[in-house]
């Protein structure tokens, strides 16, 4: 979608009509009539001054819900220290939010934010609950690339100028992270740094505001972008799915090839995921251990192309080792199978053997009745049974006749061992041999600070729904979710290893048990709202698996992020340091993760002694 941004707009339809002739969806444009200045004091003025905009019946209200998005004037500065300018400034702004609300209920009101001093603009706007506010926010600060060129501007008074990003963050901090305000940002002809661009990344952004002066002519005379914008443009793309907005004037004789190039571009860099649907949804955790899984959740992870071939070519470099090729005849290898769901794994175990030529026995574990039926269907109709013997039973809890020389498992989630992959498999290494191979034989969690105002509110939405808010905000703020990441902001450059685990572990006394302190930098100015968690694992000897961002399995899609909230955010400068404190309890009946911030603030324990999310045993 594209959409033309007018600074005024004289008559209504025929702007409309010129925009869509012209390839665009809608307009952004003042409600106010062009150059009109308002009286609040002086009378008789004051009366013929409430009449400041043109009749909502010009269209009807589709269409102003449609095709209009409704801009405040932009002679607007609550904030002035000029106690006569702030009062007026009030008022207009008043005046033009209730008209935009009135013609365009639950549609777009734009509002341009011009410093980083916004309270008072912040604290009118958060009045206005049914529609969804546009903040517009140049990418770089005007003043800051002006101050480059101006000789009587010295180079501090040049280095001084603010941050844009700024402008936004203190606007959102002022209205508590409301989802319905998000951004509109806009392009210049200098261009920040990738760091820079990365954090608007996670932010909650919109539109793309294209400048009509930005754009170059190519060899055939028509208007471009350069390739350094076109590389801004195809981030925000494929991570966002940003919107464009052109402002240009509306008798411009090519706002036409604006509009086409704007589409094609975002044609162009629109990526097919699979997870599309999935972007930025938060889910609670499975516990596969306590709960049973359904046929989806098995369709599900049975559709992942990439997992089942790792465990089958680490299940052959495991057969290979047990089985000199002089012994392949006379020797068979013991295997269990784990947890065995619907069979992926006992199909790649049959494939390994069949590929190295090896003879094994499968002794087929699974404790979900439901998936009798079909493990039995596949054992009468595809698997030989004389290799293959089911049992319907606790991994810990099973009496097999003998022991194993491999055990073979997929009981990790998103953070590695919070499906309690650890307590699952100490307690059935008693049916594996002393010089027995388990796969996966070693995994671990790693974290880092991110920034993601959509995450966090959308964990908040949650606890609205709650009766008690302030209990519930507390509950759903020391809880875990599962979630495919996009709209999101790494604030440190790279996640740290927290907690590891290897099988078979024979250690005398087994303790699961953890606690770690990790700390990290910030890059830029941000707010933390949480860690991201993942996980990678060693299957058998080079043969891994990952969704570590650095080191993420190419096609792996069984898992996503863990996304770990903390209750308040923390305001971040560039280079501050960031200290959390993570622990994994083990109870008798239960596993949970407990966290706190140290440093640069302090916070409460989240999810002390698992008051608030547990994983049963």
């Amino acid at each position: 979608m594209t959409n033309l941004y007018l600074n005024s707009c004289v008559d209504m339809k025929e702007a409309i009509n010129c925009a869509r002739m012209n390839q665009y969806d809608s307009i952004t444009t003042p409600l106010v009539f062009p150059g009109f200045d308002r009286e609040f004091v002086q009378k008789p003025m004051v009366e013929k001054h409430k009449i400041f905009g043109r009749s909502d019946t010009v269209m009807p209200w589709k269409q102003w819900l449609h095709y209009v998005i409704a801009a405040v004037s932009d002679d607007i500065d609550c904030d002035s220290e000029n106690a006569e300018i702030r009062d007026g400034s009030e008022r207009k702004l008043s005046q033009e939010m209730e008209f935009a609300e009135h013609v365009a209920q639950q549609g777009l009101i734009y509002v341009k934010l011009k410093s980083a001093n916004n309270i008072n603009l912040s604290r009118i706007i958060s009045t206005y609950t049914k529609s969804i506010i546009l903040l517009e926010v140049p990418m770089t600060n005007p003043n800051l690339v002006a101050s480059q060129w101006r000789r009587d501007v010295s180079e501090e008074e040049g280095q001084e100028a603010e941050d844009t990003w700024t402008w936004w963050n203190n606007f959102r901090l002022h209205v508590d992270f409301n989802v319905k305000h998000r951004l509109s940002l806009v392009l210049s002809a200098d261009i920040p740094s990738r760091d820079e661009i990365l954090r608007w990344l996670g932010e909650p952004v919109e539109y793309l505001v294209v400048p009509s002066n930005i754009f170059i002519r190519n060899n055939a005379n028509y208007p471009v972008l350069s390739v350094a914008h076109q590389e801004v443009l195809s981030l925000f793309v494929r991570r966002n799915n940003v919107k464009f907005m052109v402002k240009a004037n509306q008798h411009d004789h090519s706002l036409r090839y604006y509009a086409e190039y704007l589409n094609h571009m975002h044609e162009k860099y629109k990526e097919v995921d699979p997870m599309n649907s999935l972007e930025d949804v938060i889910e609670i955790p499975l516990q596969p251990l306590f709960d049973n899984l359904d046929t989806y959740t098995y369709e599900v992870f049975e559709r992942d192309p990439i997992k089942y071939i790792l465990y089958q070519n680490a299940i052959e470099a495991a057969l290979r080792d047990r089985v000199p090729d002089e012994e392949i005849d006379v020797k068979t290898v013991t295997l269990m199978v784990l947890g065995a769901g619907r069979g992926p794994l006992v199909r790649s175990a049959l494939n390994a053997a069949a590929n190295t030529k090896r003879k094994v026995k499968i002794y087929v574990v699974e404790k979900n009745q439901n998936s009798m039926n079909t493990l039995h269907a596949l054992w009468r109709e595809m698997w030989p049974r004389d290799v293959v013997q089911l049992i319907f039973s606790d991994m810990r809890e099973f009496s097999p006749p003998e022991k194993a020389d491999i055990i073979v498992s997929e009981l990790l989630g998103s953070f590695g061992d919070n499906e309690l992959s650890p307590e699952c498999l100490d307690g059935a290494q008693v049916h594996l041999k002393e010089d027995g191979i388990s796969i996966p034989s070693s995994y671990s969690s790693h974290l880092e600070p991110i920034m993601s105002s959509k995450l966090y509110n959308l964990v908040r939405l949650i606890s609205k729904t709650e009766n008690q808010f302030q209990r519930a905000k507390s509950k759903v703020m020391e809880n875990t979710y599962v979630v495919y990441m996009k709209n999101v902001y790494h604030i440190s450059p790279e996640p740290q290893c927290l907690f590891t685990f290897c099988h078979p572990n024979r250690e005398p006394l087994i303790n699961n048990n953890r606690y770690k302190n990790l700390r990290f930098t910030a890059k830029n100015d941000s707010v933390l709202h949480g860690f991201a968690g993942y996980f990678d694992t060693v299957l058998y000897k080079d043969v891994t698996m990952s969704i570590h961002p650095m080191t993420h399995t190419k096609g792996l899609l069984s898992w996503f992020s863990m996304f770990i909230p903390i209750s308040n955010p923390v305001n971040l400068k560039a280079g501050d340091e960031i200290e959390v404190n993570f622990w994994r309890r083990v109870g008798q009946r239960k596993v949970w993760y407990e966290w706190s911030i140290s440093s640069p603030q302090m916070s409460h324990i989240h999810n002390l002694n698992g008051r608030s999310c547990d994983i049963l045993m």
